[in-house]
C-alpha cells in the first residue's frame, strides 16, 4: 500500500515538475480554438464591439441603405449601389474625377458604421495580404438610421483631392489610423521602397488572442494528459487577473489609449511603456485639468483618477467579452460606493431628484463628449466637478455642461442652432465669441454658488495640478519674466509630487510643458527625477526630454546610464536626446558606439510606422546628428517618397544638401545647390497650404515664414514672423527670427544706417 501511495505521489509530483523547455513562443490559433471549452464566454462575446470592430462587406454585415441611394456634400453627389453581391459607391476619387469604388469591408456597428476601399492590389499579391485600405467619409448613422459626411474636427470646407485629409489621403488610410486596433495580430508589412501594403492579420476583428495573447502553448497544455498546469508558463496566456491591475489595464491600454509606437510586438501581459509612448496633458487634446477635448480613447484619463490609484480595473465595470456594464444604471457605481448605505444614491448628495438625469452618477463623474459626429464618450478620469475651478481657470465642468443650456433664451436663434452639447459652447467660446463665454462664465458662477450652498464647510476644493499648468500657460503668454520664474518653480514643485498628490500624467505634462518652451532653469529637477527609481517612465520620459537644450556635460552624465535601461521608452528617450541635442559630438568613441548600439532600437520603433514621412524624417535628423550624412540624405528622400504632399523632408534635406555642397567641388557643389533651390520650391506651396489651414499653429507659421525669407519674399515672412511671435512670444527663435528680419527690412528701407 505503501509502495503504491510512493508511486502515486511520485507520478504526481513528475507530472508537476515536468515543464515545457524555455524559450517556447506561442502563436495565434484563432477563436475556434477557444469555443471548445469556453462556449459560455464565447456566446457572450458573439455581437461586442470587439467581435464587430471590422468585417467583410455582406449582406450579414452591411447597415447602410445601398439600394441605389444617393447623397450631397459639398457640391458632390455620391451615389451608393450594389453590383450583383458587391456594394458600391460612386464618387470623388484621388484624382479627383467621380468613380466606381468597391466597399470591401465594414468598420464597427454602433453608432455608426464606416466604410472601406481597397487601392493598389497587384496581381502578385497573396490573397491573405490587404493592399492600401482607405477609409469613406461617407458614413452610416445605425442609431437614426441614414447617411452623414463624417467631416474632421474644425474643417468647414471642401476637401481636395490631394488634402491628406480627404477620403483617399493618409489621414483616412486604414493601416495608418485604425488597423492596429480593430483587427487581431496585425501586422502593417509596409514596403517603404514600393510604397506598398502587404498587410496581415490572423482575425479580422477583435477576438480573444488580442486580449488574451497567441494560444498556442495553452492550447496545447489544455489538451495534455497532465494533471497540472505547466510550472514555467502556467496557463500559457497572459495573467490578467490577480491583486495587481496592471496587467489587466495594460492590456486593454494599447488600444484604448492615445499613444506612439515603440514597436508592433505588443502582446498581453507585456509592459505598456515598452511598446508604446502615452500622449501627455497636450493643449489641444486635453483641458489643463486632464478633461478630455479630442479623441484621446480613455486610458490617458482613467489614469488621472482615484479609482486607478486605488487598483480598480475595466472589468470591475464592464463584462470583459460582452463589454457592457455589469449593472444598469447607478448601480454599475453603487456596487462598490455603498459605504455608508444610502450615501451616494441619494438626494442629499447628488441634489437633484432621483430619475433625473442629474441624478445619474456618471453624468456628474464622468460626463459626455461626441467624437465622429455621433458618438457620445464618457470621461473616464472620473473626477468630482469643479465650477470653482471652471471660475478661477476657465477648465469645464459636469454643472455647467448641463445647465449652460438655461442660457439657450439670452441668445439669437442663429447661434442656438450649433450649440447641439456643453462642447460646443466651449470651442465657440474659445474661438472668441465673447457673449458666450460670458453666458458660460455666468454659468460657472451660479453652479459655484450652489455647491457653496449644498456642502457649505464640507465642501471638498482640494488643490488641483490644473491650476498650477494654466498658470504657467497664462504667465508664457503674458511674457513676464517674473510670473513666468515663479510658475516655472509650480511647475517643478509639481512635477516632484508623487502619486498620492497628483497623477504621473499631470507630473510628466508639467516637465513637457518646460521643455517645450526651452527653458534652461529645470535641469538639476531633471536630473534628480532620473535618479528616482520608484518614479514613473512616463515622467522620466519628459525629464528625458527636459535636457534637449542643457549643456553636454549635464546631458551625459544623466542620459548616458539610462542606456542600460530594461525599460524601452526611457531607453530610445535617451540615446535620441543625446543625439539631437548635439551631445553626440562631444562624446568618447566609446560612449558613441553604446550610443549607436541604442539607436537601432529608437531605429525600429520609429519604422513601427514607416508607411509615414514622419519616421523617416525623424531617422534622417539623427543620422545627421551623428555625421551619418548619405544615410540621412536617403532617409529624407524616402520620406518624401513615402508621403509626397508632406511638409519638413524637403526644407531639412535641402539644408544638408548645401551643408555637404561645402565640402565638394564647384562643380558637384553646383548640382547639389540646384537640387536644393528646386526642394525649396517644391515645399513652398505644401508650407503655404499648411499655414493656411493652421492659423493658429505658431509653429507652422514660423517654418513658412522662414521659407518666404529664403526664397527672397521679405515683406511676405516678416507677416507669418510675426503671427508666430504673437501667437507663441515665449519662444526665444520666433521673436529672434522676427528681430533679425525687422532689422534688415529697415537697412534695406534706408529706415536705419547699415552696419
Amino acid at each position: 500500500m505503501i509502495a503504491i501511495l510512493v508511486l502515486i505521489v511520485g507520478y504526481l509530483f513528475n507530472d508537476y515538475w515536468s515543464s515545457r523547455p524555455e524559450g517556447i513562443e506561442a502563436t495565434f490559433v484563432g477563436r475556434s480554438s477557444c469555443i471548445e471549452c469556453h462556449q459560455k464566454e464565447a456566446e457572450t462575446f458573439r455581437g461586442s464591439h470587439h467581435d464587430l470592430a471590422m468585417d467583410l462587406a455582406t449582406e450579414q454585415t452591411v447597415l447602410a441603405d445601398f439600394d441605389d441611394v444617393t447623397f450631397e456634400n459639398d457640391g458632390i453627389v455620391s451615389r451608393m449601389f450594389r453590383d450583383g453581391e458587391r456594394y458600391m459607391i460612386h464618387t470623388e476619387g484621388e484624382d479627383g474625377a467621380m468613380q466606381d469604388f468597391h466597399v470591401k469591408y465594414v468598420f464597427g456597428v454602433e453608432p455608426l458604421q464606416q466604410y472601406m476601399v481597397e487601392f493598389d492590389r497587384t496581381p502578385e499579391m497573396a490573397q491573405d495580404e490587404i493592399p492600401r485600405v482607405q477609409v469613406l467619409r461617407l458614413t452610416w448613422d445605425t442609431k437614426k438610421k441614414e447617411w452623414f459626411y463624417l467631416r474632421p474636427p474644425d474643417v468647414n470646407d471642401k476637401l481636395e483631392p490631394d488634402d491628406p485629409l480627404h477620403w483617399t489621403g493618409i489621414g483616412q488610410r486604414w493601416q495608418t489610423m485604425c488597423a492596429d486596433c480593430h483587427s487581431t495580430n496585425l501586422k502593417r508589412n509596409f514596403d517603404s521602397k514600393t510604397n506598398q501594403y502587404h498587410t496581415t492579420f490572423s482575425e479580422i476583428d477583435v477576438s480573444c488572442e488580442a486580449c488574451h495573447g497567441p494560444g498556442s502553448l495553452h492550447v496545447e497544455l489544455a489538451r495534455s494528459n497532465s494533471l497540472f498546469w505547466d510550472r514555467r508558463y502556467g496557463y500559457g496566456l497572459a495573467k490578467l487577473k490577480g491583486e495587481d491591475a496592471e496587467p489587466q489595464l495594460q492590456s486593454c491600454a494599447p488600444c484604448h489609449s492615445r499613444r506612439g509606437l515603440l514597436d508592433t510586438d505588443f502582446q498581453a501581459g507585456d509592459q505598456y511603456c515598452n511598446h508604446f509612448q502615452l500622449e501627455l496633458l497636450q493643449e489641444d487634446t486635453y483641458f489643463a485639468d486632464g478633461q478630455i477635448k479630442d479623441e484621446v480613447y480613455v486610458y490617458g484619463s482613467f489614469v488621472q483618477s482615484k479609482m486607478y490609484h486605488k487598483g480598480i480595473r475595466c472589468t470591475d465595470c464592464h463584462d470583459p467579452h460582452s463589454l457592457k456594464l455589469k449593472h444598469p444604471g447607478n448601480e454599475t457605481c453603487t456596487s462598490c460606493h455603498q459605504h455608508a448605505a444610502g450615501k451616494y444614491d441619494v438626494p442629499s448628495h447628488h441634489h437633484h431628484v432621483p430619475g433625473t438625469e442629474g441624478a445619474k452618477c456618471v453624468n456628474c463623474h464622468m460626463p459626455e463628449r461626441t467624437y465622429m459626429a455621433v458618438d457620445p464618450r464618457r470621461d473616464h478620469s472620473l473626477r468630482v466637478p469643479r465650477p470653482d475651478l471652471s471660475v478661477s481657470i476657465r477648465t469645464p465642468n459636469a454643472c455647467s455642461g448641463c445647465h449652460v443650456k438655461d442660457q439657450l433664451q439670452s441668445l439669437p436663434e442663429s447661434k442656438r442652432t450649433s450649440l447641439k452639447e456643453y462642447a460646443d459652447w466651449i470651442q465657440q467660446a474659445e474661438q472668441g465669441d465673447e457673449q458666450i463665454a460670458s453666458l458660460i462664465s455666468k454659468t460657472d458662477q451660479w453652479c459655484d454658488q450652489a455647491c457653496e450652498e449644498w456642502y457649505g464647510a464640507d465642501r471638498k476644493k482640494p488643490e488641483h495640478f490644473a491650476e498650477t499648468i494654466a498658470k504657467y500657460r497664462e504667465n508664457l503668454e503674458s511674457g513676464n519674466p517674473a510670473t513666468i520664474t515663479e510658475s516655472i518653480k509650480s511647475m517643478l514643485k509639481l512635477a516632484n509630487q508623487n502619486d498620492t498628490q497628483s497623477p504621473a500624467i499631470a507630473r510628466a505634462s508639467a516637465l513637457n510643458e518646460l521643455a517645450s518652451s526651452g527653458n534652461r532653469n529645470a535641469f538639476p529637477a531633471a536630473v534628480t527625477i532620473l535618479k528616482k527609481d520608484s518614479e514613473s517612465p512616463l515622467v522620466k520620459a519628459a525629464a528625458i526630454n527636459l535636457l534637449m537644450n542643457a549643456p553636454p556635460t549635464i546631458t551625459r552624465r544623466a542620459l548616458m546610464p539610462l542606456l542600460n535601461s530594461d525599460i524601452k521608452l526611457l531607453k530610445n528617450e535617451a540615446a535620441r536626446v543625446l543625439v539631437a541635442s548635439g551631445t553626440y559630438q562631444n562624446l568618447s568613441s566609446n560612449e558613441q558606439t553604446r550610443i549607436n548600439l541604442a539607436l537601432k532600437g529608437v531605429k525600429e520603433s520609429l519604422m513601427a510606422a514607416s508607411d509615414r514621412a514622419g519616421a523617416h524624417l525623424g531617422w534622417a535628423m539623427l543620422c545627421e546628428g551623428q555625421g551619418r550624412f548619405e544615410e540621412a540624405v536617403e532617409a529624407y528622400r524616402t520620406a518624401i517618397r513615402v508621403e509626397p504632399k508632406t511638409t519638413g523632408p524637403r526644407s531639412n534635406l535641402s539644408s544638408l544638401l548645401e551643408r555637404i555642397a561645402s565640402q565638394q567641388s564647384p562643380q558637384q557643389a553646383a548640382t547639389l545647390i540646384k537640387e536644393a533651390d528646386t526642394l525649396r520650391e517644391q515645399e513652398l506651396p505644401l508650407l503655404e497650404r499648411d499655414a493656411n489651414l493652421a492659423p493658429e499653429n505658431a509653429s507652422v507659421q514660423y517654418r513658412f515664414g522662414l521659407a518666404l525669407y529664403l526664397a527672397g519674399r521679405m515683406n511676405e515672412a516678416m507677416e507669418r514672423l510675426e503671427i508666430a511671435t504673437d501667437l507663441e512670444p515665449e519662444i526665444p527663435d520666433f521673436r529672434q527670427a522676427r528681430d533679425l528680419l525687422k532689422e534688415k527690412l529697415e537697412q534695406l528701407d534706408g529706415e536705419k544706417p547699415p552696419r
